[in-house]
């Protein structure tokens, strides 16, 4: 990769420590580095061009280590390794690195800027942030483009955190190249100048938009011996970062004042401080690793247009709403607060609801399950809204589902669950021993053996084997006779460990919840006890183009008591491996089977996809299956909303109106194009979807806070937004309020 290395702080010096050891850092794993800086200091300068000035190249010869001086000189070497400085600006490199320089070492492929002497994160930092400014620079010439800072926490800065830090910027570079977004022009990188930085998180975050706050000029008067060089002046700039230096001013000797930039950061930090987790200013506090993607323009913000309409003078303010978020993962916690900001008025964030000023107060509550508080939920049902419901076992377990559809079915015997849901076995044993005691209830299991009772492999009917309460993929087999199905619990109860049972034969929770995540990891039958036994799906609809077996990702969002809705962007998620039938091999090749993409080891290219973008011979076979999808969806939430009540949305006597909820639902298209409802997940992985189709994700929060939060608390009321992207598929009125 040839890389374009462009700074604010110039060549080598005290406030410009980093850029040789970084460069070595790029060099050493194979990239070729081009550099050319400005021969000054020129931090605070952003994205300037120096109008009228004839730009004047030196020619600077580093020394092999980073302790070396270098050495500047007028005229061009003749061989060794040289860096260009140029008396302008950063940006000014960037356009003179790409166009006029370098073109014997081949196109430049990425620009990266830096690393730069101390943070640039908010908004105050990046807007005038000369490193910043040759990332966008480099933007705007349809360049990728890269901003990496270093942030220092202390004037002494020990080799080991350099080095560190420069391997955590060069594994940026080289992975941001590699995945870059959609609709990323330029990142903005800050990296902790620490020595564990490589062990801790990256985050993806917003930029902290803030102000300079105090009302005080970021200038002081100093009288005129009080000058000195930039290099001195940065140096002292990112040393007083936060430290009030109001009263520092020199005595002033002069009506004719001259003025030095000496801003004032307490503003800043304060901002951070003051801010909400996941941006740019509150992860490089954290000690982490910030990647904040941009766009190179000064753009207006959604949702302005139209007529402006001025409110009278005696319109009452928005309701401040509460705001309790916890135990989220890196990857949706921003993306929440995005569509939180965006659409909602009046924020307080809290950190635990006893904060609330009284418990009538307006609370929405954002969590993991474990941490709702549902008694809460359930006294306020006008004032406080759930991201959960406190029952739905009908769905998100296999074995109730399989009683929904089944009970649902034997009342509504035309519904179209019957030829989009296979037919479901259950079976509940402790041990494999128990088996029999299971199949011999298991009627249609007996009848498929019979069968298949000197059938050639090819010819017999399949099954798929799934524990009722595992997720992720674990626990799947595949199976086609009594003897195969035996072998699997056998199997799996010779695999478990003497280490995860007690003396009493009961297993031990916390250590089955380390047993391995794979496909063909071993599962507690004595814990899972309920299993639920399907046809298998085959052959299902291969493309093309990608000969894998693939599953289609929907969101399904419910709100209150009982609008359903479905997102229109799916995701399709691809098998490891090309397809083979059960039969090809002695034992199914699990991975040509099973396209959970939390069971792929290795590189997971290519295994997530817009559902949207899929090609196929048949034009319209998309739509089709949307719109089974769509009529799946909705019947499936009736039948447990109105057949299961007792195992959905009913905590007592009462369901929550004030509650919603994000199912993942899985659904397998066969070879007719004939759609089939796999599985419903409360609390779905979002962080399967990866870095380059995170905007999908982004789209859902964005329609889950239209539907189903602002409505709730009076925002809006009788508008539906999003109505292109989030489809109702069921409006029912449950008649228990």
């Amino acid at each position: 990769m040839h890389i374009l290395v462009v700074n604010d702080d110039g060549p080598p010096s005290t406030s410009s420590p980093y850029i040789l050891p970084f460069v070595r850092t790029l060099q050493s794993a194979g990239h070729t580095v081009s550099v050319i800086l400005p021969n000054v200091q020129r931090s605070w300068i952003g994205k300037a061009h120096i109008v009228g000035a004839l730009v004047k190249p030196t020619y600077y010869r580093p020394g092999k280590l980073p302790t070396d001086e270098g050495t500047t000189h007028d005229r061009p070497g003749s061989s060794g390794e040289e860096w260009i400085l140029v008396d302008s600006t950063p940006a000014s490199c960037v356009q003179i690195g790409l166009y006029h320089c370098f073109q014997e070492r081949g196109p430049i492929d990425i620009v990266v800027s830096g690393p730069n002497y101390g943070r640039n994160t908010t908004a105050v930092f990046s807007l005038n942030s000369g490193t910043v400014g040759g990332a966008m620079e480099a933007a705007i010439c349809r360049k990728r483009g890269i901003a990496i800072s270093f942030a220092f926490y202390s004037d002494r800065c020990e080799l080991e955190s350099i080095a560190a830090a420069s391997r955590q910027g060069l594994r940026l570079v080289e992975h941001l190249k590699s995945n870059w977004g959609n609709d990323v022009d330029l990142y903005s990188v800050n990296i902790p100048l620490i020595p564990d930085v490589e062990n801790r998180m990256v985050l993806y975050t917003n930029m902290l938009p803030n102000y300079w706050a105090s009302g005080s000029s970021s200038f002081k008067e100093v009288i005129m011996e009080d000058e000195r060089n930039p290099t001195e002046d940065e140096i002292d700039i990112r040393r007083n970062e936060g430290i009030d230096d109001s009263d520092t001013v020199g005595e002033i000797r002069h009506k004719h004042k001259h003025f030095k930039w000496a801003p004032n950061f307490s503003d800043v930090r304060l901002s951070v401080r003051e801010s909400e987790p996941g941006n740019d200013g509150w992860a490089v506090e954290q000690r982490l690793t910030s990647v904040t993607p941009l766009k190179a323009n000064f753009m207006h913000a959604d949702g302005f247009n139209g007529e402006l309409k001025l409110s009278c003078a005696t319109s009452s303010k928005a309701p401040e709403i509460y705001t309790f978020i916890s135990s989220l993962d890196s990857y949706i916690h921003p993306l929440l607060l995005s569509a939180l900001h965006k659409y909602i008025p009046n924020l307080r964030f809290i950190s635990s609801i006893s904060e609330l000023p009284t418990p009538q107060a307006l609370l929405l509550q954002y969590a993991s399950y474990e941490t709702l508080s549902f008694p809460h939920t359930l006294a306020h049902p006008t004032t406080s809204l759930a991201n959960a419901y406190v029952i739905r076992k009908a769905l998100i377990r296999k074995h109730y589902l399989a009683s929904t559809v089944r009970t649902w079915l034997s009342k509504h015997p035309t519904s179209i669950l019957k030829e989009h849901v296979k037919p479901t076995v259950e079976l509940e044993l402790d041990y494999a021993e128990y088996l029999d005691e299971a199949l011999a209830e298991a009627w249609e299991l007996r009848e498929a053996f019979d069968r298949n009772e000197g059938r050639k492999p090819e010819e017999r009917e399949w099954w798929i084997l799934k524990p009722g309460m595992s997720d992720r993929g674990v626990g799947i087999r595949l199976f086609s006779s009594e003897e195969e199905l035996k072998a699997i619990f056998q199997g799996w109860e010779d695999a478990t460990p003497d280490s995860i049972c007690s003396e009493d034969g009961v297993g031990n929770a916390e250590s089955t919840a380390a047993l391995p995540e794979r496909a063909d990891s071993p599962v507690m039958i004595s814990q899972l006890r309920h299993f639920v036994a399907q046809p298998y799906i085959d052959l299902p609809l291969l493309l093309p183009s990608i000969p894998r077996k693939f599953h289609i990702r929907a969101y399904a969002l419910a709100v209150g008591s009982l609008r359903v809705y479905v997102y229109r962007e799916m995701l399709a998620l691809f098998a490891a491996v090309p397809y083979q039938t059960p039969s090809s091999t002695t034992t199914p090749n699990l991975h040509a089977h099973l396209t959970n993409t939390c069971l792929q080891d290795g590189s997971r290219e290519g295994s997530v996809q817009r559902f949207w973008a899929l090609g196929h011979t048949e034009d319209t076979w998309k739509e089709k299956v949307w719109e089974q999808i769509c009529r799946v969806t909705g019947e499936v939430f009736e039948a447990a909303a109105r057949g299961m009540m007792v195992h959905f949305q009913r905590p007592a006597v009462q369901t929550l109106p004030n509650a919603f909820e994000v199912f993942g639902i899985d659904y397998l298209v066969d070879e007719r194009m004939n759609t089939w409802l796999l599985e419903v997940n409360a609390f779905p992985d979002f962080a399967q979807t990866g870095s380059e189709l995170k905007g999908v994700v982004a789209g859902l929060f964005d329609g889950i806070v239209q539907t189903a939060v602002k409505p709730f608390f009076g925002l809006d009321i009788g508008q539906e937004r999003g109505v292109n992207e989030i489809h109702r598929v069921l409006d029912i009125d449950l008649g228990r309020r």
